[in-house]
């Protein structure tokens, strides 16, 4: 059951993900350029640094965990 809920979370959210784009981060980065929207680029630029990092963390907690696990059985 929690794998399904899993499955069903993760292709629920992706195209909430999906909306930042490289594109996105150009426009934004010339309209900070020329004086406008300085603070919507600033915070559509933290999203995208957020939304980079967020698989870089999951994969560390998940292989510190196994690696943790592992280390704990050799031990015990």
């Amino acid at each position: 059951m929690k794998k399904v809920l899993l499955f069903v979370a993760v292709f629920y959210l992706s195209p909430i993900s999906e909306a930042q784009c490289p594109m996105c981060k150009t426009a934004v980065e010339s309209a900070r350029k020329d004086g406008k929207g300085h603070s919507k680029g600033a915070g559509l630029n933290d999203g995208i640094l957020y939304l980079l990092a967020t698989p870089y963390l999951a994969v560390a907690i998940v292989g510190g965990a196994w690696f943790y696990n592992k280390k704990k059985r050799r031990i015990g």
